[in-house]
Order: structure tokens, then sequence, then C-alpha cells
């Protein structure tokens, strides 16, 4: 195989979940640039969607939705690549006293639950293929976790990060790779828009607010977080023939932002 081959996709049929924006959309560009056929989930089709063919409007963190995605992709065939990005976190600040169950479910299901099921459907075809890549987004705060409003997030990104190792070594004698990869921040919409609201009611700059909230994470040596670009650059690497021996690994992409020795 050439080196030039191996960078390419041409001919795998891929599943990119939570990819109508942010991070989820730069893979699902970066795929289909590679020549991946790639079929993405979210709750809604972006207006003006360019492959509505290729679009699947479901709540994944629901059974249900998880079900409606697993069997349209199923309807062609095996898939070669599942790339799990969706993910986020609703809770409310103040602390562990104020999370209630309903709250620690909506995160385990939208964090956890949802790569869960989805892998339960889809895997065993993937199996049968015996050649395929499953990644899992993550996130850092599983081993740094912020207390105040994201910790059902961060918990249940710690959970996913251990289902996915042990995934990975049941799956890899069979011809399935399964790896993480955990983001710090990442420059989205919805990042600058939270720059802009800590701007406007703090009576900041720009510059002073993005820098308070690197500060409340104990610095980015860096000095800026990961581009969407630079996540679907990691993410179309690990899914490549290039990476076909990195089994149950974690790659962190975060500027630095986790101290390590």
């Amino acid at each position: 195989m050439t080196h030039e081959n191996r960078d390419r996709l041409d001919g795998r049929r891929a599943l990119v979940t939570g990819g109508s924006k942010g991070a989820g959309r730069a893979v699902v560009e970066r795929l289909r640039e590679m020549g991946a056929d790639v079929w993405t989930s979210a709750r809604t089709m972006p207006t003006g969607y360019d492959r509505p063919d290729r679009f699947i409007e479901a709540d994944t963190s629901t059974a249900g939705g998880a079900e409606t995605v697993a069997a349209r992709v199923g309807e062609d065939g095996a898939l070669d690549i599942l790339v799990h990005v969706v993910g986020g976190s609703s809770t409310p600040p103040g602390g562990y006293a104020v999370i209630t169950d309903e709250q620690w479910l909506v995160e385990l299901n939208l964090n956890l639950l949802g790569a869960v099921r989805l892998d339960r459907a889809l895997l065993p075809a993937m199996v049968e293929s015996g050649s395929a890549v499953v990644l899992h987004v993550g996130s850092i705060q599983r081993e740094m976790p912020l207390y105040e409003a994201s910790l059902p997030y961060a918990s249940a990104k710690a959970a996913l990060r251990t289902y996915s190792k042990g995934l990975a070594n049941e799956l890899a004698p069979r011809g399935v790779r399964v790896n993480t990869i955990s983001p710090g921040g990442i420059q989205t919409e919805a990042y600058e828009s939270f720059v802009d609201t800590i701007a406007n009611g703090s009576a900041m700059t720009r510059d002073e607010a993005r820098q308070s909230i690197f500060d409340a994470l104990g610095g980015v040596p860096l000095g800026r977080f990961a581009s969407t670009e630079e996540i679907a650059d990691l993410v179309g690497f690990l899914v490549s023939d290039r990476a076909s021996a990195i089994v149950g690994a974690e790659y962190v992409i975060d500027g630095g932002t986790v101290p390590t020795v």
C-alpha cells in the first residue's frame, strides 16, 4: 500500500454523530475530503445542508434516536468508520448539591449511553466485516473535572474513556480498532459566544474574557484552544490506515491544559 493510499478513505462508509456544527461538522468535511461516504446525525438538520440524503435527524441520547440512526445507516450494510462526537453539558451552576437525578441521567444519556447504544447496534456488522474503526470523543474533564457546573459531564466522559478502553481490548483481535480523543477547549461558534457573554457581563475586552477562561483552567500553555479543523486533523489520522497499530489509546488535544510530567 502506498503512502498516498494510506491517507485516503475511498470506498469507506462513515457515521459522525453530532455532525451539524462545531467539531462534528469539521470532522464530516474532513472525512469527505479523504474520500469517505459520510453520514451524520444530529437533532436538527441545518438550513441548506448540502447532503440531506446523508443526514439523519435523531436524538442519540435517547434509545429511540439511537435505533433510528442505526437502522438508517445499516440499510446499506456495515460501517467502516464510526465517530461519536455528540456531547455537551446543560447542568446548572451550584455544585453537586443542586444536581438532580434527572440532570445526571440527561448527561449520562448524552455523553455515554448514546455511544454505548449505537455501538451495540452497529458493531456486530462492523466486526463481521473484519476491519473497522470506532472513535469516541471524550474530554480532558475526565481527569480534570470542573465541579461547578459540569460534574455529570466530566463523570460521563470518564466512564466513556473506561468503556472505550475495554471495548478496544475486546474488539482488536476481531479487526476493529477503538480509540478516544480528549479535547480541551475548542474554538467553536458556541465558544466565541461564551467569550462575548463574559466580556459583556464583566466589562472586559474579548482578550481579557478569553484569558479569564484560560485562568479558570489553570492556564493553556499554547495560548489558545484547538480549532475545529485541528480536531478533524486528528480524527482523520486515527481513522486512516496510518494509525493501523493504534488501539485503545487516548489522544489529548488541549494546548497543554492538563498538567503532565
